[in-house]
């Protein structure tokens, strides 16, 4: 079992990995791109999810180049055929070893909001890099997520409050809802150079794709939230609203920070 407040070996982690990959996945190429990643790269995705970056990654290196892809819980990858330059391998990066000057490209989504050692684990994801090497980091900052169109002020609330029940628990678990904010410094910090930044972020209307994100992480921490004070009256009401086109909230700001190793 994780210790991460969203567990990959729950049923609806697979209804997260879609809505992840069918919102955020072309700004993520796009942020990998700009890295000019290319034939011959040697790769390392981390929290690789459903798989589908690091599919990308290794068409974008070929045959030349390996990608390795790894997650607390990759039974969600091996399920899917993978590339033959695909490596899968099961590592947690809080607390697995990682060997030294090894990829000429790191990538992590979402991973370290979720871990508590985050600022221990950055200097450990340079020195995996080769001296020239890209470090690229995609986090969210969940402050920022007004409600847009809402058939009430009733509903406006009720999304509000399930919101911050849902990041109360993920705090409880180490996690930083503010992280997204944070991580240009903190690579910074860990002396990374030619620092850039991209944010993405849209509209998610009721029934769209991004919406659906809600929905799972809500029904995999039901429990949860109803221990902590919420009713099951409230909880339907709410993803009845995520399926109302009446409704509409601003997605989670992808903040995707790169920064490259020191050359010498």
């Amino acid at each position: 079992m994780s210790h991460y407040v969203f567990d990959n070996s729950a049923e609806e982690t697979g209804s997260r990995f879609n809505a992840l990959e069918a919102t955020y996945d072309p700004a993520s190429r796009a942020a990998l791109a700009r890295t000019g990643v290319g034939a011959g790269w040697t790769c390392l995705e981390i929290g690789g999810g459903g798989g589908s970056l690091g599919r990308w990654l290794a068409e974008t290196v070929g045959p030349t180049g390996q990608v390795s892809v790894t997650d607390v819980e990759p039974q969600w990858m091996d399920s899917r055929e993978q590339p033959e330059n695909v490596q899968l391998l099961q590592h947690d990066i809080a607390h697995d070893s990682l060997p030294e000057r090894e990829f000429d490209l790191i990538h992590a989504r979402l991973v370290l909001v979720h871990v508590p050692e985050r600022r221990q684990v950055l200097p450990r994801l340079v020195q995996a890099l080769r001296p020239g090497g890209w470090l690229v980091l995609e986090e969210f900052d969940c402050g920022w997520i007004p409600v847009l169109t809402a058939p009430s002020s009733a509903a406006t609330d009720l999304f509000t409050r399930v919101h911050a029940g849902l990041m109360r628990l993920m705090e409880s678990a180490g996690g930083d809802p503010l992280w997204g904010r944070k991580v240009v410094q903190a690579m910074a910090d860990a002396g990374l150079e030619q620092m850039s930044t991209t944010v993405f972020a849209q509209a998610w209307s009721g029934q769209s794709a991004g919406i659906d994100l809600h929905r799972a992480n809500t029904e995999q921490l039901r429990d949860e939230l109803l221990a902590g004070g919420l009713s099951e009256q409230e909880l339907c009401a709410f993803w009845d609203l995520l399926q109302n086109p009446a409704f509409a909230v601003t997605s989670y700001p992808l903040l995707s920070a790169a920064g490259k190793r020191a050359a010498a």
